[in-house]
């Protein structure tokens, strides 16, 4: 029986229609066809495995709707069945998959990166046996916006029996909040944490970044900006010390010193020792910029694509600006490991979506009437939609 599958195909059209319009753009009319594909063949060594909820990621979202850098188009490959955050089952057991394919997966020696562990960082990633890009992303190998994918056995991180579906299928950007958070604040083994942190931006990625702040042990001032009331309570139940519905309010009470510029909006001195930009929006970055503290850290957890900035609070203030990406595999077997403490963070999670009612779920998606929109493949091929699994 083939297997039903959403897949983007690009079109160069819609796409500048979609970076025009952004929000705009009609939902129906974005490059994703739903489509019966041949049932995936592993690959010797490989192994078959059957989606049960994909995530609807804001990098989803950014390719359908434009935003994404064309900078970065040699490192994917299309057409190509979307979904990287993946709950699936092998064999009656439920597994997290790590949509990474580095040097293992292409059939290639290990590069510097992978060799030491860093495989998120491959070197090879446009490179060896199949096409460019991480499931997902990628023409050879379906991703999980679909019935089935075919995975390596050591990219599959089995999840605890009591954490339910909707948290374990947050493993994916549990990673990269986890991942993010190591890259900012361990210093040879140890956290130093600062005093005081700020996180812009109340998705998925801020939300679960101040969930595993807490469970990493910062006892600091937490400071987050949500524009919605459902994410402030939830940022509030994730870690948030204080919740504010803009930058400007949270510099406020930082304190930090207001100053009007000759042209554009006001600019700060003092702020918070470190900053989480987690919205991924020109506005964002910008106020990052000025919310960190002289001598400050500011953590790029939003992933922006091409957006116009003003560099100068990066040297005014000296600033260290750290990138964080994807994870290692340790990384991400890490966020599957502290998945069962992390109670609650499955709130963030909205009803799940049949395939068919792709243009539902996407709509939810851009509209935010969830953090974070899934879909499941479970019951595909029939049109109801299902909700999500409840917290055990």
């Amino acid at each position: 029986m083939p297997t039903r599958a959403l897949q983007y195909h690009p079109s160069i059209p819609r796409f500048l229609g979609a970076r025009f319009l952004g929000k705009r753009f009609p939902v129906e009319a974005l490059p994703l066809r739903l489509v019966d594909l041949p049932d995936p063949e592993p690959p010797p060594g490989w192994v078959r495995v059957r989606v049960r909820l994909s995530g609807v990621c804001g990098s989803d979202l950014g390719l359908l709707l434009g935003k994404n850098s064309p900078r970065l188009s040699p490192f994917f490959s299309f057409p190509a069945v979307l979904g990287h955050e993946i709950l699936a089952e092998v064999g009656g057991t439920r597994v997290a998959v790590n949509p990474l394919l580095a040097c293992l997966e292409r059939g290639l020696p290990a590069c510097p990166a992978c060799e030491r562990g860093e495989d998120g960082l491959c070197r090879n990633v446009a490179e060896g046996e199949i096409a460019a890009g991480m499931l997902g992303y990628n023409r050879d190998l379906p991703g999980g916006w679909g019935e089935w994918i075919v995975a390596r056995p050591e990219r599959l991180h089995e999840v605890h029996p009591a954490v339910p579906d909707a948290r374990a299928v947050l493993a994916e950007p549990l990673a990269v909040a986890l991942r993010g958070v190591r890259r900012a604040f361990l210093r040879e083994g140890r956290y130093q944490w600062p005093t005081s942190i700020l996180v812009i931006g109340a998705g998925t990625i801020g939300l679960l970044t101040l969930r595993v702040l807490r469970e990493l042990g910062f006892t600091g001032k937490a400071v987050a900006v949500a524009r919605r009331a459902s994410q402030a309570d939830l940022a509030r139940a994730l870690g948030a010390d204080e919740v504010f519905s803009s930058t400007e309010a949270a510099l406020e009470r930082a304190p930090a010193r207001s100053y009007r510029p000759i042209l554009g909006r006001s600019v700060y001195r003092g702020g918070f020792e470190a900053v989480v930009e987690a919205a991924g929006t020109a506005r964002s970055l910008d106020e990052a910029a000025w919310a960190a503290v002289e001598g400050g850290l500011v953590l790029l957890l939003g992933a922006a694509g091409e957006v116009r900035h003003d560099f100068s609070p990066h040297w005014f203030s000296e600033l260290t600006w750290v990138g964080s990406y994807t994870y290692s595999d340790a990384d991400f077997a890490d966020a599957v490991a502290m998945l069962p403490a992390l109670v609650g963070v499955e709130r963030m999670v909205g009803r799940a979506y049949v395939l068919e009612a792709w243009p539902k779920a996407l709509r939810s998606a851009v509209k935010k009437r969830a953090v974070k929109v899934v879909f499941t493949a479970l019951k595909s091929r029939v049109q109801v939609a299902v909700p999500a699994p409840q917290p055990a």
